[in-house]
């Protein structure tokens, strides 16, 4: 098994997986590839897969729910492969859990910078070289739940986890070092996103959506992650309560 990672591509072009495979093998990767869902299924039986580059326009099941799928049962990786002007598929796409999405056609070396960026995300591949962190508290509170900075795990008030995407933790670890600060949503993609390239901005609010039915009493209302009009979002801590 490669260090870098093992990637399935599912795409009903062969051209595209095979450009892919032969990319992300010479990057160092693990690649295999599928046709459509059958064949991804029975990829998945037989190997372990860190992250899946999945098309939306699949023969059978389509994309979008092969990702709703894949999301419901497994902790892996997601991104989206779509046409250039698939703005309502990337909104679903990613309200049903992707964790990025590229528009076809792409430069390979943009589709490996966002692989690694989901796989860094999800605490697998090399970490990012950088400046040291300023220290902050490992474990943060946010409302009922707490946030396990280290582990990557959020947990209920009863001590059980709830599911996170790796998106959604990078957002709630954003807000969890910067408390009580209004982050504006480029300076969240930023933060969470660790890309050069022009993003899909409504792609935070979907997110948020669903973090806040994760940790608020009433995401109607928010409490903990609150919005500022025309400003971003902020996360009140419990020294500010």
């Amino acid at each position: 098994m490669s260090e870098r990672g093992a990637l399935l591509v599912v795409d009903d072009d062969q051209d595209v997986r095979e450009t892919i495979r032969d990319y992300f093998e010479h990057c160092g990767f693990d690649v295999f590839v599928a046709a459509d869902g059958e064949g991804m299924h029975k990829v998945l039986a037989i190997r372990r897969v860190d992250l899946v580059l999945m098309d939306l326009n699949l023969p059978g099941t389509d994309g979008l729910a092969l990702t709703r799928e894949l999301r419901a049962k497994q902790d892996i990786g997601i991104i989206m492969l779509t046409a250039a002007g698939q703005v309502i598929d990337r909104i679903i796409g990613l309200e049903m859990g992707a964790d990025d999405y590229v528009a076809k056609p792409f430069e390979p070396r943009e589709l490996l910078a966002r692989v690694k960026s989901v796989l860094r995300r999800q605490g697998k591949g090399a970490p990012p070289l950088g400046p040291p962190a300023e220290p902050h508290p490992e474990v943060v509170k946010m409302g009922g739940c707490t946030l396990d900075l280290a582990a990557h795990h959020l947990y209920d008030a009863q001590g059980k986890e709830i599911s996170l995407t790796s998106m959604e933790f990078d957002l709630l670890h954003a807000f969890a070092t910067h408390p009580d600060r209004v982050l504006s949503r480029n300076q969240l993609l930023e933060l969470a996103h660790h890309r050069e390239a022009d993003v899909f901005d409504r792609s935070i609010d979907i997110r948020m959506a669903r973090i806040r039915r994760k940790i608020e009493a009433d995401p109607e209302k928010p409490q903990v992650l609150k919005t500022v009009r025309g400003a971003g979002y902020i996360f009140v801590s419990e020294r500010r309560k």
